[in-house]
């Protein structure tokens, strides 16, 4: 579960991590009246569970109420990646002498945590990490063992950090750990002029599958702020909308993850992804299909299918079904392979739909379902 930025700095203050006084508005009106609580001159922050607020004119200074009012207003109701803005955060500004990063992340493959940290807080880490990756600490933290103080002092050297970010590192250690959290990110951490280490923007997301222990998430639906993430998941779907080109849809999140690296490879930006997990029915395989069409942003695409438990002949009833119901005016490259994929593709080859392409491998299906997202 993805906490908003809101509920993130919640958590920062309840273990001792310093964030801005903060307030949440829904109307300009409101937003009016919250600046005039906090001094007047804020920051409105667009509050929604994705990245890039900054750049999308999300994150605006506001000099006094009557500009926190107007701002309020041009941002509620943007659309940031996908992601409406129904609410924004009104927080007191404050001057900043130097910005850091530091986050924990939950490491799958190693099975133990990961410390990231940076000197260099307050741009795109994966920027940071892409030109200068010496800039980007990353320590292994042994979840038994936790950030003692000679871990965090060990982070701290790593990045290059100011000695007393050690004490911040020991609190968001205590966010990760009592919160059951899987990602914990601070940036920018600042240090004011005033000497403070103030976390000013920060993301949290906690294990689903711990939810119950914490009776102030427990029982609560995670909300989509994606109508299409909203209709795939009211249909038990996985789906997660990005911003390139091509649908994916494939049965299992390794294949899926697989086939975006492979649609990336071949010169196109996924558009979202949707995995039909396995199993799955002809009635899921058509849900499936029509929620990645209606994303406006894609121009093709991509069906992978390895058949285990899941048969392909029923996927490509699946398919045929969608054609019929969905009407389709994007070009859709389909890969069938393991339990019944001749069958499937027979189906296919049966219903002879203009738009329906099939191919024999992934790296085939992914270059020409590239290669029609460029030229539909």
């Amino acid at each position: 579960m993805d906490l908003y930025e809101h509920q993130a700095r919640q958590l920062f203050a309840e273990h001792g991590v310093l964030v801005p006084r903060a307030e949440i508005a829904d109307s300009p009106g409101v937003a009016r009246d919250i600046a005039c609580e906090l001094g007047g001159r804020v920051v409105v922050k667009a509050q929604v569970r994705t990245g890039g607020r900054g750049r999308a004119g999300g994150v605006r200074l506001a000099e006094d109420p009557d500009a926190a009012e107007r701002v309020a207003r041009e941002i509620l109701g943007m659309t940031i990646g996908g992601h409406p803005v129904r609410t924004v955060m009104l927080a007191q500004p404050v001057d900043i002498e130097s910005e850091f990063y530091v986050s924990y992340v939950l490491d799958r493959a190693a099975g133990r945590f990961l410390a990231i940290a940076s000197a260099e807080g307050g741009t795109e880490i994966e920027e940071v990490a892409a030109a200068r990756p010496e800039a980007v600490a990353r320590v292994p933290v042994d979840p038994a063992e936790g950030v003692t103080e000679e871990k965090a002092a060990e982070i701290v050297r790593a990045a290059g950090l100011p000695p007393r970010t050690a004490g911040v590192l020991a609190r968001l250690w205590q966010v990760l750990t009592r919160e059951d959290a899987l990602l914990v990110e601070v940036n920018p951490l600042v240090r004011t002029t005033g000497g403070q280490l103030v976390a000013l923007d920060g993301k949290v997301s906690l294990d689903d599958n711990a939810l119950f222990r914490h009776a102030r998430w427990s029982g609560r639906e995670t909300p989509h702020d994606d109508p299409l993430e909203a209709a795939a998941a009211a249909r038990g779907l996985t789906y997660v909308r990005l911003d390139g080109e091509v649908g994916v849809i494939g049965n299992g999140a390794g294949l899926v993850m697989s086939t975006l690296d492979v649609v990336a490879g071949s010169g196109a930006r996924p558009a979202d992804f949707l995995d039909i997990g396995g199993g799955a029915s002809a009635r899921v395989m058509s849900d499936g299909l029509s929620v990645v069409l209606s994303d406006p942003g894609v121009r093709s695409v991509l069906v992978n299918v390895f058949g285990g438990i899941t048969a392909c002949d029923t996927v490509a009833e699946g398919i045929v079904a969608a054609l019929d119901t969905v009407r389709p005016a994007k070009p859709i490259v389909v890969r069938l392979d393991g339990n019944n994929a001749a069958r499937g593709r027979a189906v296919l080859t049966d219903r002879a739909h203009p738009l329906v392409h099939q191919a024999a491998t992934m790296d085939e299906a992914a270059r020409l379902a590239a290669e029609l997202a460029h030229t539909s």
